[in-house]
């Protein structure tokens, strides 16, 4: 339907637009009856629809209507599946049109800095291409059904402690290589209806009240067109938000944030044409959400469960399998020991707490999965709801391991231990926990651990298990996932998104997380996650990108289209991979990027692209991946821009972060000059490394005064040379004259930056 928005603008009161920007309750948009506007709903959705029924309590915390519970977004992101979490998306939207919900809010894109955030259950990675790649997929599937997102924490949430004071202290190539960079392809490729404002302030400013994140980079760079809303109670001062690019605050404000704006009107510190911008923005969206609203919408809840069960079967991840205990025997005597069993951990705590339409039962799956001729026993071990250690629970346990064949030992973190709204202080499981693992492991061999957690955990015990099943928070259907997975119905296929650390202290946010007082700084930069484990030289636990197989694959016959390009151009690389073994399985070929030689720091690799691979025993497939500038580029500050250092590249294939299998190099031309202005202390060696300009400068260095050994810089190779180039790298230009006895004066010095600088406009002209 079209409507004519400036039409309907300038019929409205100035008191009506002012309200339009503030909510009218705790989950509607406020509408304007009179001229037609409706009033939708937003709710949150990141893995789940969380609507309020009608007699839920006014701020929106409890008592929300059935909706499938799909696993959250660690689960999500260690499937590695662009398809899958698109499908998960496209359920998202049915559901929400079923219940007639405008916007989901959600997904999270915010890197996890730190495995002690704790909210990072609901982010997707420590890498911004997975995090990107993960959200875009996503927000496509619920939008293809005409429903809207809203992407978040913008920017630069990465914990929950102080959350909504905290200063997040980044430096801009930082912020734009991993923080923001998991935002912004999000933006550009799957184009969210709606962008929410994180509570904290980035580098001293409230990212709600932050010109430059949601006006400057969203909106003028990214091209984002939606409108951005705060996070339910991130407003600071409204009239600096409005002005900034915040258009919606969120929950209702009953008048004081309309009332701020109407004052700022008046006073003329805001015009009257700003609001309408924003006004025009929130219309938009309003009526897309309406006019994509869908009659008698409904959607199959078991297709929906078993959607999910499908998700959480290929987001676990098998950490170990020793002796190839696993998949398990349909006729063995089999332990099941845990109160997670029975009481599962299927999602995480906070707003995005999903009433599910169903729920398995694991214990019970697992004895559907098994023979008649099988014994399944249970036994509690541990209390969920506290840490005692409970004697006779774990002597009850370990009786119950002794006369099995194997026992299965379920384990994690409670409720208690990660949610929204504070942070975890250590990485341990629950004493009572650790306590009964380590007693069963004494009386039974053949232990195999699931694990539900929505974020790393130490594991000093490994060497006392034979297997480890990484199960995160696996959703509504996790049981029957874990099930399939133990007794070879279903392949795992999942991969670490994350690094598991041997322990806290191996973090790169260690000494900086969460901060002193109100201000937290990411003084480890660019080096998260993986990057940093590299650049240290650090083992973890479990690398990212890890997960084992019931089967093999080999890869070989890589290839690249050119041994050289230029930025501007696409590299094509492809490669064969096999499936060695005897089953069906699937495998996430990873290609990450390395610098190898550059002059600046840079990690040893990156993710750059990566692709699921379903294949049957035997059979082999062609993987094709593009790479274009973005793959090879770092952000320069000076340029305030992705920039490609002329050099080689190698192209990495590996299983994980750590087990490269494959290298090509390529060597790649930037089409940039990076323009440095020259002047009297500038270093010689940075001069020399500028390919623009380095010939011209040798040239003149030499002509200036050849008989000076100084600022003699000719090929040659004795040591004397070698180590008068060494002390000349780092000097100024300045010092040459200083030591030249008089033979390089002050205007020959002068003479050769401008030269010099000459010759780099003309480069760029």
């Amino acid at each position: 339907m079209t409507r004519n928005i400036s039409r309907l603008i300038e019929q409205m009161t100035i008191e009506e637009k002012a309200g339009m920007c503030s909510g009218l309750d705790f989950w509607y948009l406020k509408g304007v009856e009179r001229l037609g506007i409706p009033s939708i709903m937003v709710t949150d959705g990141p893995h789940g629809l969380r609507k309020q029924a009608e007699d839920a309590d006014h701020l929106g915390l409890s008592n929300s209507v059935p909706a499938t519970c799909f696993p959250s977004a660690v689960g999500l992101a260690s499937s590695w599946d662009r398809d899958l979490v698109n499908k998960v998306g496209v359920a998202l939207g049915e559901e929400a049109q079923a219940e007639k919900v405008g916007v989901l809010l959600g997904p999270g894109a915010n890197i996890k800095r730190s495995p002690l955030c704790g909210r990072n259950f609901e982010y997707f990675s420590e890498d911004p291409y997975l995090s990107s790649e993960m959200a875009a997929s996503h927000i496509k599937g619920v939008q293809s059904q005409g429903v809207g997102t809203s992407l978040k924490h913008f920017a630069a949430n990465n914990q929950e402690h102080r959350r909504m004071s905290t200063n997040a202290v980044v430096d801009e190539r930082t912020l734009r290589e991993i923080y923001l960079a998991s935002f912004e392809q999000v933006v550009k490729k799957a184009e969210p209806w709606t962008v929410m404002c994180s509570y904290n302030k980035v580098n001293g400013e409230f990212a709600a009240e932050s010109k430059n994140l949601l006006t400057d980079i969203l909106r003028d760079e990214w091209g984002f067109n939606g409108f951005v809303v705060s996070d339910w109670g991130a407003v600071n001062e409204r009239v600096d938000g409005l002005k900034a690019g915040l258009e919606l605050e969120m929950p209702a404000s009953k008048g004081i944030g309309e009332n701020k704006i109407l004052s700022a009107i008046e006073s003329g510190e805001l015009t009257e044409e700003s609001l309408d911008q924003a006004v025009e923005r929130l219309l938009r969206i309003i009526f897309m959400a309406v006019d994509n609203q869908k009659e008698n919408a409904s959607y199959d809840k078991q297709d929906h469960h078993q959607l999910a069960k499908q998700v959480a079967s290929e987001g676990m991840v098998l950490l170990k399998n020793d002796e190839e205990i696993l998949p398990l025997s349909t006729d063995n005597h089999v332990a099941v020991i845990g109160a997670l069993a029975k009481q599962p951990r299927y999602q995480g705590g906070g707003s995005s707490h999903i009433n599910p339409t169903y729920l398995d039962d694991i214990y019970e799956e697992i004895e559907r999965s098994v023979s008649s001729k099988a014994n399944i026993a249970y036994a509690q071990g541990y209390h969920l709801e506290s840490d005692h250690i409970d004697k006779k629970l774990i002597e009850e346990a370990k009786q119950t391991a002794l006369e099995a064949d194997k026992a299965i030992l379920f384990i994690g973190l409670p409720d208690r231990y990660e949610s929204e709204g504070y942070d975890r202080t250590h990485l341990n499981i629950p004493e009572n926990q650790r306590q009964l693992m380590e007693e069963v492991a004494q009386v039974q061999p053949n232990v195999i651990v699931v694990l539900s957690n929505g974020a790393p955990i130490e594991i000093p015990w490994l060497d006392k298990v034979k297997a480890i099943l990484e199960g995160y928070l696996g959703g509504q259907a996790l049981g029957g996932a874990i099930a399939d997975i133990l007794f070879g119905k279903v392949n795992p296929s999942g991969k670490l998104a994350e690094t598991f650390p041997v322990k806290l202290s191996d973090n790169p946010s260690y000494l900086n997380f969460p901060g002193d007082g109100d201000t937290v700084e990411y003084k480890e930069g660019i080096y998260v996650g993986y990057r940093y484990y590299d650049a240290k030289e650090i083992e973890p636990l479990f690398p990212f990108g890890y997960g084992l197989s019931y089967t093999n694959f080999e890869y070989s016959n890589l290839s690249i289209s050119d041994k050289e390009i230029q930025d501007s151009e696409t590299l094509t690389v492809s490669l064969t991979v096999t499936n060695t073994g005897e089953v069906f399985g699937k495998e996430v070929v990873q290609l990450y990027v390395q610098d190898v030689e550059s002059n600046i720091s840079r990690p040893e690799k990156e993710l750059k692209q990566f692709e699921k691979v379903a294949l049957q025993p035997r059979e082999s497939k062609e993987v094709t991946f593009r790479l274009d500038k973005r793959a090879f580029a770092y952000y320069n500050v000076d340029l305030k821009d992705w920039h490609v250092e002329t050099g080689d590249f190698d192209i990495l294939i590996g299983k994980s972060s750590r087990e490269i299998v494959l290298k090509e190099t390529v060597k790649v031309i930037s089409t940039v000059s990076v323009y440095t202005t020259i002047h009297r202390n500038t270093t010689v060696g940075d001069i020399m490394q500028n390919p623009t300009i380095a010939p011209l400068a040798k040239k003149l260095l030499k002509e200036a005064n050849k008989n000076n050994p100084l600022m003699n810089v000719e090929d040659d190779h004795n040591e004397s040379n070698e180590m008068m180039e060494a002390m000349m790298m780092y000097m100024p230009l300045r010092a040459l004259a200083n030591f030249s006895g008089g033979t390089f004066t002050e205007k020959m010095l002068k003479d050769m930056i401008d030269q010099l600088n000459k010759k780099q406009q003309e480069a760029l002209s």
